[in-house]
């Protein structure tokens, strides 16, 4: 195996679908998108058929809670044996440098191996990788339960690293037509286009390596977050999407660690860097949905807020969107839908930095005394308006953040309340490509 980095990176050993199989069935947009729309799910199953596809190595949480569950998590596994024993892969030992367009925008990203003993999801950690957001432990076990007997990982974590000045990804842009293409191809149901480059030359390679490690000098790093020198531990990378996969994979982890060894493949996850001043990489809020509400949620929001809390009626949608969206005043201001129009929250003196998570702690604990059945987290304001105006529902419209905070605010705060923020929307997320070994069959 390759030697271990002191900036928490190695080089992977991908596994890619042979070139005889159609890249557009196998695909798929990462698992956690289009919840609230089986639809597209089954759109997707009827694409793919029985083709070799990642849609046959995951588990779609649309399908989490219901009889299915147990059933895919095993089918999983076993497509995943069955595509080792029958040649369905081809290997690749390099870096891959992804390139994804939607529209008119193309999204740089670099696939490595991350080392999960430089990563810890706890808030307020000091490692050299670390969460944006509060990781919910009661969403690992599903996610545990497929990677534990698992051969493979095919990953849609996305880990963001601080270049404004693009010194990592530009100067490899200037010389793409000297790497080897493995993949190039329109992504199923209008989700753009990925392609995949073979970045094998060493002085590429070493560029990569020295440029993610002057990130992290020790002056450069206080000076470009306004920092005492030496009061706080660099950090490098910052999990944007996939929090939970990366949290699963170091429980694991740790778990078995005691007993392989740690030249092992599990000490690491594939996942794919991208840089956070990407022109091309948006920062969209993710909205929340509650289902079957049994309480009066107004009670409730005037008992947890008291004075602070007050609600009124907007005359429309668009007027809606622009209060929240333009988020002028000192307090909080959050969007509500319900089956009886829009209307707008709003909290003074909160004691969270941002309405998301002023917001979130509040459903928390409705949710705890079982005021509503359920919650989800959706990007986009299409299901989130559908949705929210059905009887017994509610919407929760938030502001976005400036993705240009992120990592100051990881670095001073810890991690960020779950569910802040989306990296696009849901047909701009990581499909699953590349895959690798994490264990033998």
């Amino acid at each position: 195996m390759t030697p271990v980095t002191d900036i928490g990176i190695k080089i992977p050993e991908i596994l890619l679908p042979q070139p005889k199989f159609d890249p557009q069935k196998w695909a798929v947009v990462a698992c956690d998108q289009f919840t609230c729309e089986p639809e597209y799910w089954q759109q997707v199953e009827t694409i793919v058929g029985n083709s070799p596809s990642t849609y046959h190595l995951i588990l779609p949480e649309i399908m989490l809670g219901t009889p299915e569950e147990e059933k895919r998590i095993q089918s999983t596994q076993a497509a995943m044996k069955q595509y080792l024993e029958t040649g369905v892969f081809t290997r690749v030992n390099d870096f891959v440098y992804v390139l994804r367009t939607v529209g008119k925008h193309t999204r740089r990203g670099l696939m490595v191996c991350l080392d999960l003993e430089q990563y810890d999801f706890n808030k307020g950690s000091q490692t050299l990788v670390r969460a944006t957001e509060g990781t919910i432990l009661d969403r690992l076990p599903p996610r545990i339960r497929i990677r534990e007997g698992a051969p493979l990982e095919c990953p849609h974590i996305l880990i963001l690293f601080d270049d404004p000045n693009d010194t990592v990804f530009g100067p490899i842009d200037e010389q793409l037509e000297q790497f080897d293409r493995l993949y190039s191809f329109d992504l199923m149901m209008d989700s753009g286009h990925l392609t995949g480059l073979a970045l094998s030359d060493e002085g590429t390679i070493q560029h990569i390596f020295d440029s993610l490690n002057a990130l992290i000098d020790p002056d450069i790093f206080a000076e470009k977050y306004n920092l005492v020198p030496g009061r706080y531990q660099p950090l490098l990378f910052a999990a944007g999407d996939g929090n939970h996969s990366l949290a699963t994979a170091k429980s694991i982890w740790e778990k078995i660690k005691p007993t392989v060894g740690m030249d092992h493949p599990a000490r690491y996850a594939l996942v794919e860097l991208e840089n956070v001043h990407d022109p091309a990489l948006t920062f969209e809020p993710i909205h929340r949905i509650l289902f079957s509400i049994h309480k009066d949620i107004f009670q409730a929001m005037q008992s947890y807020w008291g004075s602070r809390f007050s609600v009124r009626d907007i005359e429309n949608e668009a007027a809606m969107l622009t209060i929240v969206d333009n988020d002028e005043e000192v307090w909080h201001q959050i969007g509500l839908i319900t089956e009886e129009g829009f209307k707008l929250i709003e909290i003074h003196d909160p004691d969270e930095n941002l309405p998301v998570g002023t917001l979130q702690k509040f459903l928390d604990q409705f949710l705890a005394s079982g005021g509503a059945e359920k919650i989800d987290y959706v990007h986009g304001t299409g299901v989130l308006f559908d949705q929210g105006r059905m009887p017994g529902n509610a919407g929760f419209y938030v502001p976005g953040m400036d993705k240009s905070e992120l990592f100051r605010t990881v670095i001073l705060d810890g991690a960020l309340p779950r569910k802040t923020f989306s990296m696009g929307e849901a047909r701009e997320k990581r499909f699953y490509m590349e895959c690798r070994r994490i264990r033998d069959a």
